[in-house]
């Protein structure tokens, strides 16, 4: 028998020869799928924050827009940076990770470490050290920080901050 392809043998029988590209189609048809519903993206952008300060009777700001990114190292491990216009209407810059260990569905129980800047009664408007409990939430295409501030008395006032992200496709 001699099949369409060239391929001269008495085993080779037009069926197997035809099957052959079918097989290899059907495969890699298949594997798309696959790789559709594991692709996410490591990139989160947040737009600010909204702090609801436990000094109600000071002329503070509320809102805090601003803009910054997260980036995901692995499930427990963020890296993030961004600019807000803070609760004493004055810029803050910020460098730091959230490390979240502790997971509840799709809720993520953890601590946020960096460095800020901007605030004039906290060291001069300079740059100092946090550490703030967090709590996230994040969906497909959403999600959610809250962060408890602690008060520094007469540097910075402390607050329940919460922090809206997008998910970059």
């Amino acid at each position: 028998f001699q099949a369409e392809d060239g391929i001269r043998d008495k085993l080779v029988t037009g069926v197997q020869t035809c099957a052959l590209p079918i097989f290899g189609f059907g495969a890699w048809v298949g594997t798309p799928m696959a790789r559709a519903q594991t692709v996410t993206s490591p990139i989160w952008i947040n737009a600010g924050f909204y702090t609801i300060h436990f000094a109600r009777n000071h002329a503070l700001r509320d809102p805090n827009p601003g803009m910054g990114l997260e980036y995901s190292l692995n499930d427990d491990l963020r890296l993030t940076a961004g600019r807000f216009l803070n609760s004493d209407s004055a810029y803050s810059n910020y460098v730091g990770a959230y490390y979240q260990p502790w997971r509840q569905g799709s809720l993520k129980l953890g601590v946020a470490a960096g460095l800020f800047d901007g605030y004039p009664r906290a060291f001069g408007g300079g740059g100092f050290p946090a550490l703030l409990p967090v709590a996230t939430w994040e969906g497909e295409s959403f999600g959610a920080n809250v962060s408890f501030v602690p008060e520094i008395k007469n540097r910075l006032y402390g607050g329940i901050s919460l922090q809206l992200k997008y998910r970059l496709r």
